[in-house]
């Protein structure tokens, strides 16, 4: 039994010994009763046996991942035996059967190999498979309940014994949903722990497993990222006398782009400046085509907590060999760039070259400097690094004004850590002059790169940013005008026209309100091959050069101008050229999907910051308006917070879409978009990061109450080319 492929009956073990007579027959079915009454063996369907926990001929299986041979690998959907199941391989699909991926439930018809080891052949897919849920284990009297860390979740889930797996009290697991019976909570099976929700650490793996975020790089991947070494001299540019600085935030983790500018000696350009931007060739260590390369564009981009980072790269080039640290030499690609005293980009000219960082600095250092207090790091570089950095700032700042760019600013929240990795406190991240210098000089260099691809004629990728739809101006339209603010009409809309906008209504009471509708009338940014210009930059080119460590767009961009102006290995190879537009959209994806894992985990390490304060009033202001209550922004921590239509003041009230507003229709009461509150914490919940408000009691009887949730993109913070930690904006 134990050496057949499949389960067996009687007939065949008969046959197997050359057994006949009714006697025989007879003597054998009492001895496999007795060895069923031993447990030696167990009886399937068929009245075929088997060893104990040996699969059934025919089982529901879920596939759970693909091999380093292409082939699907599978578990049954239901396990009751001890320890982990058998592994299955799927055999190849036959004719007529589609193909199946990761995640997905199929009817199998299975042959054993050994004890551990079974072969399936899919019979069918099945289609609509509860799936999974991620949530905290918690004890119960008839086995255990999964309290889900998604807040849509409208139930917990039980968890019998036989499907407990290896969870302990307040575990953070994976469980499969089990098909539902008539009666009772649905049930799930326990698949995977990921530790206690007790240490702080597993907040943001909430947030990694529940938007599917790669963590694990393939053996290969890591094997090429630890045989790079730094490249020769040898057809490279020497810039390692030139004293390139990088300047970035003291919780940076990799420093893959660095700056350095001189007044341009051209007397055909008084006024101007020359400037070098250098970024980490990264393209020299990730070759088309290689296992770092298909690590990278699954990735698509690095993603950003408070207390650790799911970076693109592996640590041995983002944080080594590709990040710029002072003092060691380091492969890079790069911009020169001359602007006039105007600020406009008057030429450029791209170098493959070999660096060497005069100094890490930091915003704050940066910034200190120039308010005229230096330290040891940054008063040797005052008038020979960071005085020129701040004059051809000057210059592009001016540009970007007379642009007209739109420039929304919105406060981000910035959580600290203690050295336990508990929030120590939350608050709003600076923003200072030294930021925008750096990104001035990452958008020119963005710029740069854009315009040579075009220049020519090279395929890449650029950022491209529409504007916005008929739809939403009309709409947009109509509520200025419920407010008693113009906004231009029957001519093309330009971001300078938000920019009046926003500078008209700068310090009045409507001032929130305007901001945050404007910021949901802006289209999203993505990567695509066409361009079709950057509408919130005011720029008609503009591709993603400045950050390949932690995004593949810009390796794309590296590879398209290594090709097109020849300058050695790592160039884009035809393969991908002929996928750019199936590229652009899936890290359109993946950059959103970066986007909502890291507010998903602000947001809960806000609720563990607040879990202790329920009770406390907070000032704060409407973000968000539904029929179903208010979203409300705490000005000292910038959580957002729900306060249900059922704890509002009594009346029975409706939701203004268009104008953004709650209206009670008895009372007049009106709750507004952007408008200033004062609310009661109710409830601050770490395991799904939602938050519950009530209006304090004074506020209920002012019938002229408004309250304010932002959505969108940014529409300028995002694609300065600066985005290590500041991808919300």
């Amino acid at each position: 039994m134990r050496g057949s492929a499949t389960p067996v009956g009687k007939r065949e073990i008969a046959r197997a010994f050359k057994l006949s007579g009714s006697d025989d027959r007879e003597r054998l079915k009492a001895l496999l009763r007795d060895l069923e009454a031993d447990g030696a063996v167990e009886r399937g369907r068929n009245k075929r046996v088997a060893p104990p926990q040996a699969l059934p001929e025919v089982a529901v299986l879920e596939i759970t991942g693909i091999d380093a041979d292409g082939e699907p690998q599978a578990r049954p959907l239901t396990w009751t035996g001890e320890g982990t199941p058998p592994r299955i391989f799927l055999l190849p699909e036959r004719k007529g059967l589609p193909a199946v991926g990761v995640g997905d439930k199929v009817l199998a018809k299975l042959s054993r190999i050994n004890d551990r080891l079974y072969e399936a052949r899919t019979l069918r897919r099945i289609e609509g498979a509860e799936g999974r849920v991620l949530g905290v284990y918690r004890p119960a009297a008839e086995g255990g309940r999964i309290i889900p860390t998604d807040r849509r979740a409208s139930t917990e889930f039980l968890v019998l014994p036989a499907n407990r797996g290896e969870a302990e009290p307040d575990d953070l697991v994976l469980a499969d949903v089990l098909p539902a019976g008539r009666m009772g909570l649905p049930q799930a099976r326990v698949v995977e722990r990921f530790g206690s929700m007790a240490d702080p650490r597993a907040i943001s793996l909430i947030a990694i497993h529940a938007h599917g975020l790669p963590t694990a790089f393939a053996p290969a991947a890591l094997r090429e990222a630890e045989l790079a070494a730094v490249p020769p001299l040898t057809g490279r540019t020497d810039l390692r006398a030139v004293p390139l600085v990088t300047i970035d935030g003291s919780d940076a983790r990799d420093f893959d782009d660095a700056v350095w500018a001189e007044p341009d000696g051209d007397p055909a350009n008084p006024g101007g400046w020359h400037l070098l931007v250098a970024i980490a060739d990264v393209a020299y260590y990730v070759r088309p085509g290689s296992a770092l390369d298909r690590a990278a564009c699954e990735r698509g981009n690095s993603v950003y907590f408070p207390d650790r980072v799911v970076p693109m790269l592996p640590e041995a080039l983002s944080n080594g060999l590709c990040s710029l640290r002072p003092g060691e030499d380091r492969a890079c690609l790069g911009f020169h760039l001359w602007i006039d005293a105007r600020g406009s980009l008057i030429r450029h000219r791209i170098v493959r070259g070999l660096m060497r960082s005069a100094a890490r600095l930091t915003y704050e250092q940066v910034q200190a400097v120039r308010d005229g207090r230096p330290d040891d790091a940054t008063g040797p570089l005052l008038d020979t690094v960071i005085a020129p950095l701040y004059g051809a700032f000057a210059c592009l700042w001016q540009a970007r004004q007379r642009r007209g760019t739109l420039d929304l600013d919105l406060p981000e929240r910035k959580v600290r850590l203690d050295g336990r990795g508990r929030v120590a406190d939350i608050g709003v991240r600076q923003r200072l002059d030294s930021h925008r210098l750096i990104e001035e000089f990452m958008i020119a260099a963005n710029v740069a790169a854009a315009e040579s691809l075009e220049t020519l004629a090279m395929p890449g990728l650029y950022r491209i940013h529409d504007q916005p739809s008929p739809a939403k101006l009309e709409a947009l339209r109509s509520f200025l005008a419920g407010i008693g603010q113009p906004f231009a009409k029957g001519q093309v809309i330009r971001p300078e026209h938000f920019t009046r906008l926003l500078e008209r209504t700068a310090g009045t009471s409507d001032s929130h309100l305007v901001s945050e509708v404007v910021l949901r009338t802006q289209a999203q940014a993505e990567y695509a091959p066409g361009n079709i210009g950057h509408f919130g930059l005011a720029l008609t080119r503009y591709a993603h050069f400045t950050s390949p460590i932690r995004r593949y767009a810009d390796l794309i961009v590296h590879r398209a101008l290594i090709r097109a102006h020849s300058l050695g290995v790592g160039g884009l190879d035809d393969a991908a050229m002929a996928k750019l537009e199936e590229i652009g959209e899936h890290i359109s994806k993946t950059e959103r999907r970066a986007a909502a894992a890291e507010r998903d985990a602000v947001d809960r390490f806000t609720a563990a910051f607040l879990a202790d304060r329920v009770g406390c009033t907070f000032s704060g202001r409407i973000s968000g308006v539904s029929r179903f209550g208010l979203f409300v922004r705490l000005d000292e921590s910038g959580a957002d917070g729900l306060v249900p239509a059922s704890t509002l003041p009594d009346d029975r009230y409706e939701h203004d879409e268009a104008a953004h507003t709650l209206v009670g229709q008895r009372h007049g009461r009106t709750f507004r978009l952007g408008g200033a509150v004062t609310v009661t914490l109710v409830e601050a919940d770490p395991i799904t990061g939602s938050t519950l408000l009530v209006l304090h009691r004074e506020g209920q009887a002012d019938p002229t109450l408004q309250i304010g949730h932002s959505g969108g993109d940014h529409p300028g913070g995002p694609d300065s080319g600066r985005r290590k930690r500041r991808r919300g904006r």
